[in-house]
């Protein structure tokens, strides 16, 4: 059918009204005023046999959309989904991945064989603070690049959550600090999980779309998690470094992502044993070095 922009423009406007309004506020049909659509618009859409008259009085005139018109509606919204949505890029992984983190080998494996499957498998990086779950989840964000997002489940909100999925859609879902992510936000998590259903608003209209997405996650407890939560990932607890492991770590993360010199590394590397065993640590070192000092930095820090 023939419609002009602002014909289909009242009709998706339209149905964006009846989908989001219980069927009883409008059970004499919606005015004018309701949709923000002007009366000539809506005698355009009746004489298409797109709009019909439910009610009408000397004060009121009620309206509904016919069956044909929410499906030239949903025909629209379909239409603009798909134009909307950019062409998603294949992730493909550079042979050195993981190069920073020593040990986990069965690890690197899984998370690699699930970057690159077809359909989604989640992974879930469980142990305490200081191992190397932070760093996995840095090595797939410098990887992957634009096609992953990174989230802090302590930080996010629904709408934030929903909002920057909606506006990035990644093919990667990076969640640190999983254990501390509120209801609201775990829920909308499980949604997009199960089937990659994503429902958000645009431009004033309404859109429900699917986003294939694998989620790579971390945290600290797996006891706070919801059973729910559990069942949708693959789950592997990561073991402590010991300080040989830690050292060659720390010297690579500072090297390769910090840019800092080998000797220096090395420095910060050795003087941190015994102190620390967390990689983060290491880098704020490094990075208040060239102000402080390694040795001033370490006592202000870690003291």
């Amino acid at each position: 059918m023939n419609l002009n922009e602002k014909q289909r423009d009242a009709l998706l406007s339209i149905m964006e009204y009846e989908q989001t309004h219980a069927p009883n506020e409008f059970s004499l049909g919606w005015s004018w005023s309701d949709v923000r659509v002007s009366p000539a618009t809506l005698n355009n859409l009746i004489l298409k046999g797109l709009v019909e008259e439910k009610f009408h009085s000397n004060s009121y005139r009620g309206l509904l959309l016919t069956e044909l018109g929410r499906e030239q509606a949903k025909q629209l919204l379909e239409t603009i989904q798909i134009q909307e949505r950019p062409e998603r890029k294949t992730v493909t992984l550079p042979g050195d991945l993981f190069k920073d983190i020593i040990g986990h080998d069965d690890v690197k494996e899984l998370l690699k064989a699930s970057l690159l499957a077809e359909k989604p498998v989640h992974v879930l990086l469980a142990g305490p603070p200081a191992l190397a779950k932070s760093l996995f989840l840095w090595d797939i964000e410098l990887a992957c690049g634009e096609q992953a997002l990174w989230l802090v489940g302590s930080a996010t909100s629904k709408a934030g959550l929903w909002d920057l999925v909606a506006e990035r859609e990644p093919q990667v879902l990076l969640i640190d600090e999983l254990d501390k992510m509120n209801a609201a936000d775990t829920a909308a998590l499980l949604s997009l999980m199960e089937g990659g259903r994503l429902v958000r608003a645009k431009r004033g209209r309404n859109l429900d779309v699917t986003v294939p997405i694998k989620v790579i996650a971390a945290t600290n407890q797996v006891v706070k998690l919801s059973p729910e939560l559990k069942s949708r990932f693959a789950i592997r607890k990561l073991k402590p470094y010991d300080t040989a492991a830690y050292r060659i770590a720390v010297k690579g993360v500072l090297v390769r992502r910090e840019d800092v010199n080998p000797e220096l590394a090395e420095e910060i590397a050795e003087k941190l044993e015994g102190k620390s065993q967390d990689v983060r640590d290491a880098v704020r070192v490094a990075r208040l070095s060239p102000q402080l000092g390694a040795d001033k930095a370490i006592h202000l820090l870690l003291s």
